[in-house]
């Protein structure tokens, strides 16, 4: 590891993530429109391709926490993994395929990004720069925006869904070749003996970090799954809604920096904290202020806080838990997982039960809330 520096560690720790979640995780929203125009999917349809890969992410992270991810061999096989699915997601116009790919692709982006996290915290922490995480979880931003890009390129060459599924597993493939020597020279720590260490202990204040984490799983699923669709349906053009999920990434990329820099002065914790509040005016916001500026909007703030939170909860984690980090991140990871199964079908229940489509993110703005509180009570509590 210490023939590797910090920078590159960092950068390559980013185009990671970028390809385990602005590829594995999140390219089906922007495709999402585009397989609604030549494959005819309904919503119904891409919500349970969009839940395959939610439970497939929330089974990977679950598998993590029993299936310490030290070696390279999962973090190997998980990003070839994610380039295989999806290009093989446009080679076949099986929905059944679909489905079971998609969830493939959710297993191997929570091992990646389990993997990636844990390692480059570690690592950048032993060479004193801590400050670097900032780059690395920049990536999701950067492969949320860029996959947003590609599909505006593709709509505007009036290519389809399926040139967008190989051309995005291709980079994926030339990514993964490129980070993966940096990621695998990182020799990971033994963990100390449970008995000399307890902090990894999952009950107490670690299980508060993991039910607030999984409540933010929660809050920005519907925007960050349908944010696109629900521009399109107020402007059909695509050079305009085309642009939100773009907006969604770029807004993701540049709060991280920012926020990674203000975490230094400020703490992890505090930046968490106003995440929760921010992301919870972005869900709310479409239901007081319809159109497409509030789309907009809402993808800035939602966009500009899911992955701060996730950055600033992994750091909260390792300050929790030391050399045990690597559980209590699986932990946190599996929450925001079911957090993101739940989000949808709680809020279709309620459209069902008759009290509209705007219940279900009154909710989740209000449990971003609640748990934005019970943070802040827990760090006055010490």
């Amino acid at each position: 590891m210490a023939q590797v520096s910090a920078l590159r560690i960092a950068i390559a720790g980013a185009l990671a993530l970028a390809v385990a979640m602005g590829i594995g995780r999140f390219a089906f929203t922007p495709i999402l429109p585009m397989m609604q125009d030549d494959a005819g999917l309904t919503i119904v349809a891409g919500g349970w391709l969009a839940s395959a890969n939610y439970l497939g992410y929330l089974l990977g992270a679950l598998a993590a926490t029993v299936w310490p991810l030290r070696g390279s061999v999962a973090l190997t096989g998980s990003l070839i993994g994610i380039a295989v699915v999806t290009f093989a997601m446009g080679i076949t116009a099986e929905f059944s395929a679909w489905v079971v790919l998609r969830f493939a692709a959710g297993v191997a982006s929570a091992l990646v990004f389990i993997a990636v996290s844990t390692r480059s915290m570690a690592a950048l922490a032993a060479l004193g720069r801590p400050q670097l995480n900032g780059v690395v979880y920049a990536g999701v931003g950067s492969g949320v925006a860029g996959a947003g890009l590609l599909c505006l390129l593709l709509m505007y060459r009036d290519a389809g869904s399926a040139w967008a599924w190989m051309v995005a597993g291709l980079l994926a493939l030339c990514i993964a070749v490129l980070v993966l020597p940096v990621l695998r020279a990182i020799v990971m720590p033994l963990s100390a003996p449970a008995s000399t260490d307890t902090r990894g202990s999952l009950g107490g204040r670690a299980g508060l970090l993991v039910l607030c984490y999984g409540i933010a799983g929660f809050g920005y699923i519907i925007p960050a799954t349908f944010l696109p669709v629900m521009a399109k349906a107020v402007v059909p053009d695509a050079a305009l809604f085309g642009w939100s999920w773009p907006v969604f990434g770029f807004a993701a990329l540049a709060s991280t920096l920012i926020a990674a820099a203000r975490a230094a002065t400020i703490g992890h914790r505090r930046v968490w904290i106003a995440s929760h509040w921010l992301m919870a005016c972005g869900v709310v916001l479409p239901v007081l202020w319809p159109g497409l500026a509030a789309v907009i909007v809402s993808a800035l703030l939602v966009g500009g806080t899911f992955v701060v939170i996730t950055m600033a909860g992994m750091q909260v984690a390792r300050e929790t838990s030391g050399q045990h980090a690597a559980r209590l991140v699986a932990a946190m990871t599996a929450s925001f997982a079911l957090g993101q199964i739940l989000g949808p079908v709680v809020a279709g229940l309620l459209f069902d039960a008759g009290y509209g489509f705007a219940s279900g993110q009154l909710l989740a703005a209000a449990l971003l809330a609640i748990s934005a509180v019970a943070l802040q009570l827990q760090a006055r509590r010490g």
